[in-house]
């Protein structure tokens, strides 16, 4: 995970915190192999009011991965002029390939009053946590560093070299668990949703909920 430094002021990122009324960002983040796919995606068929924010990466897509449902997925120079036209709340070099955040997509959603769900790591949320006003930070967490071992190891979607920069990855990644405002354990994926509705609703004023 290569460190990213905080956005020049010259960026959109850089100039100004962003307020979110009446919409709130939902902010989650968890290593690489915590299911936090499948975790969402349950959490969105209870949830159906919820939207996600579509990242940008030049990581090529997975079998099954669908360009502008899992991610929108362009090229090096593509992500770059994104970047250097200021077209990102945040960015971040991760596992070799970049991702990153349109702002355009999340200001337009909050501002139409939307809680939007943004899946990022945890240099993305460092960007966004000075930056957005009332968002709310969800760690997600496997049940123990094995488990998370072995859903990486059986995910079979990685290289040998590219597995152990993930799992290393994860160990520096978990030890940011604590800048986050909830922890939600994924040891039962219909549970690990629930409890993230329960943290968004609770987070919620009343007169606010659906």
């Amino acid at each position: 995970m290569n460190p990213v430094p905080a956005p020049p002021e010259g960026t959109a990122a850089g100039r100004q915190r962003l307020s979110i009324p009446p919409g709130r960002l939902i902010v989650l983040s968890g290593p690489s192999g915590v299911g936090k796919d499948t975790v969402l995606q349950e959490l969105f068929r209870i949830a159906p009011w919820l939207h996600y924010s579509i990242s940008y990466t030049t990581r090529p897509p997975r079998p099954g991965e669908v360009d502008g449902v899992a991610y929108s997925f362009v090229d090096d120079a593509q992500f770059q002029a994104l970047r250097d036209g200021h077209q990102l709340l945040e960015y971040a070099s991760v596992h070799g390939h970049w991702y990153g955040t349109g702002e355009a997509r999340v200001r337009d959603s909050l501002e139409r009053g939307q809680d939007i769900v943004l899946k990022i790591d945890v240099q993305g949320a460092a960007w966004i946590r000075p930056r957005v006003a009332g968002a709310v930070f969800i760690f997600l967490l496997p049940p123990n560093p094995e488990e998370l071992r072995r859903r990486l190891t059986e995910r079979a979607t990685e290289s040998a070299d590219s597995l152990e920069l993930r799992w290393e990855n994860a160990r520096i990644e978990l030890a940011d668990q604590d800048r986050y405002d909830y922890r939600v354990v994924n040891d039962d994926v219909p549970r690990a949703a629930r409890e993230i509705l329960d943290i968004i609703e609770r987070d919620r004023p009343r007169a606010d909920r659906p």
